[in-house]
């Protein structure tokens, strides 16, 4: 449910009968428990338009309360604070309806809209390394966080497959096995080799440039070679998308190449509407405010990413209908996408009405704070990195005891997985942070096996309870209240995520939550001899529903849980 809707509106209607016609500013959650559950503070900033005291506004609102629906208390806190307590009851009452609801009642969006969510985006050339990583992951995360929801999204994967490169390597692919299949096993390898031979032989050489005019007429053969390369070049990626378990497949792939045939209409339509300008026998676009043109046509008539970026925009915006459109790109790549949207708005590509958004992330850095390197200062392939987080994973748990083999191996891929996923979510996403193993493997602090552990605590629960759940939620003190009302902050935490993109939010929240039920389960037995029956009950359904909170808001994420740990 929308928690803070419903304060909001319950002050809404104290406003309407104190005579206050502005709309209040909405209250936020409040710091500290003795401070109740939220805190408005509208009353301050309406002082001066009304011109009155603060405290005397936040006292005509207080008399207006309604304190015997969402609400039970609201004292005036400070020069105009209004602290508030919600209804121990009505909240009571709230998680009986998310335990009993399969979506936990968070409501599918009144007015959904399509979103193209633009990510991983591998380069065919090459194996995924760890620069990858972040933009799969995030996001595959805002796509599932978005579905969720109730949008439309429609992932998309922007490959690099097209340009001089590739005549260079499918002559390569030409002269090595038949099936490409031993020849790319190592793609790094393979453009090196290619690379090599293009250097060194210019009879190759004068081929690799034959092709690529080839490829570019629709050659058939060279385009045979050409599907070859990206089709085995794919299987690379999904295999890495299948062991981080996202949900990108190829029928989500958009490449270059598909947007080919739209560049020279991009230029054109630009010279069309009077915003394209030539320099130094470039066709440029020039923003006022950027000394930086955008260049969408090169003096020899070549295209470059701006003009593929303004067809791609065209397409999502036009052809798909999508009204948000967000790239996960490293924050490298901020200045680029901001002329680009500029662009595409005064060129009307886009609707004004269309968001478009770049959602930078920072750089993954080792221990010693630079860009994350394998020991020889190689590229760090992120099928390793994810093979490696799976071992270390199976040391950490290597010693348990009660699981076979099997069952180590197949709780070692999940909880190896989660933790690198976790860790890179839990930071805000434009922040640099540190990659640490042992950090990200500890069942202490807001990493991924804490939470697990945390649900199958819960899960433990159950096992040893031998009996139907029955009766009504009921909150006996505070720490139970203050369960609850975590609880019901989950639509609006997964709504602000959503809207900022940072799904740093829901870990964070998840944490709290967890946190918050680790202490709950340690003060107020649950299954604990002499237990009051209708408290047994009204327990078990909160720690039933924290465990389905939990799982769910993994789930967004795209980390799984695990019944035993």
């Amino acid at each position: 449910m929308k928690l803070k809707q419903s304060i909001n509106k319950t002050i809404q209607q104290a406003f309407e009968k104190a005579n206050i016609s502005e709309i209040p500013m909405s209250v936020s959650e409040a710091t500290k428990p003795e401070f109740g559950d939220y805190q408005f503070n509208g009353a301050m900033a309406l002082s001066k338009k009304l011109g009155k005291n603060p405290r005397e506004i936040a006292s005509n609102i207080i008399e207006n309360l309604d304190l015997t629906g969402v609400l039970s208390k609201a004292e005036i806190a400070g020069p105009g604070f209004i602290n508030l307590w919600l209804n121990s009851e009505w909240i009571a009452s709230q998680c009986e309806v998310a335990e009993q609801d399969e979506r936990l009642n968070v409501q599918s969006k009144e007015n959904p809209v399509k979103v193209v969510v633009d990510y991983s985006g591998p380069n065919m050339a090459k194996q995924m390394h760890v620069g990858h990583l972040r933009s799969t992951i995030i996001g595959d995360t805002l796509a599932n966080l978005l579905t969720f929801l109730g949008d439309e999204v429609i992932r998309q994967n922007h490959i690099g497959d097209w340009g001089t490169q590739f005549g260079m390597l499918i002559a390569y692919l030409e002269e090595m096995d038949e099936d490409g299949s031993v020849s790319l096993k190592d793609l790094e390898q393979f453009y090196k080799n290619a690379k090599g031979r293009f250097d060194a032989d210019e009879t190759f050489a004068d081929k690799a440039r034959e092709y690529v005019v080839k490829i570019q007429s629709g050659d058939t053969h060279c385009l045979e070679l050409w599907q070859k390369f990206i089709d085995i070049s794919l299987g690379h990626c999904e295999e890495v998308y299948d062991k981080l378990g996202v949900k990108l497949t190829r029928k989500d792939v958009r490449a270059e190449s598909f947007y080919n045939d739209a560049l020279a209409h991009v230029v054109s339509d630009l010279q069309t509407k009077g915003i394209l300008q030539e320099s130094n026998g470039a066709q440029c676009v020039f923003l006022e405010g950027d000394d930086v043109p955008v260049i969408v046509q090169k003096g020899d008539g070549g295209y470059l990413y701006a003009t593929t970026d303004l067809a791609a925009l065209r397409y999502r915006a036009k052809e798909l209908g999508a009204k948000r459109i967000s790239y996960v790109v490293d924050a490298r790549q901020s200045g680029h996408f901001k002329q680009v949207f500029r662009v595409a708005k005064e060129a009307g590509f886009v609707p004004e009405d269309v968001k478009l958004e770049h959602i930078a992330f920072g750089t993954m850095m080792d221990k010693g704070g630079k860009p994350f390197k394998t020991r020889d200062g190689g590229t760090v392939k992120l099928i390793d990195l994810l093979d490696e987080a799976v071992e270390k994973a199976k040391d950490t748990i290597k010693d348990k005891e009660g699981y076979s083999e099997e069952e180590i191996k197949a709780l070692a891929k999940i909880i190896g997985i989660g933790a690198v996923k976790y860790a890179d979510l839990a930071i805000n996403r434009e922040s640099n942070y540190i990659f640490n193993w042992d950090k990200m493997l500890s069942f202490e602090g807001n990493t991924s096996l804490y939470m697990q552990y945390a649900y199958a605590r819960i899960q433990s629960i159950f096992r040893r309870f031998d009996g139907e759940i029955k009766g009504n939620i009921i909150i006996g003190d505070t720490l139970e209240h203050r369960l609850a009302v975590m609880l019901l902050r989950f639509e609006d935490v997964l709504d602000r995520a959503a809207e900022d993109a940072s799904p740093n939010q829901i870990t964070t929240y998840l944490y709290e939550l967890a946190t918050l039920f680790m202490r709950f389960y340690e003060q107020n037995p649950i299954l604990k001899e002499g237990v009051d029956e209708a408290m047994k009950m009204s327990r078990l359904q909160l720690a039933d529903l924290t465990a389905k909170t939990i799982k769910q808001g993994l789930d967004i994420l795209g980390i799984q849980v695990v019944d035993r740990l």
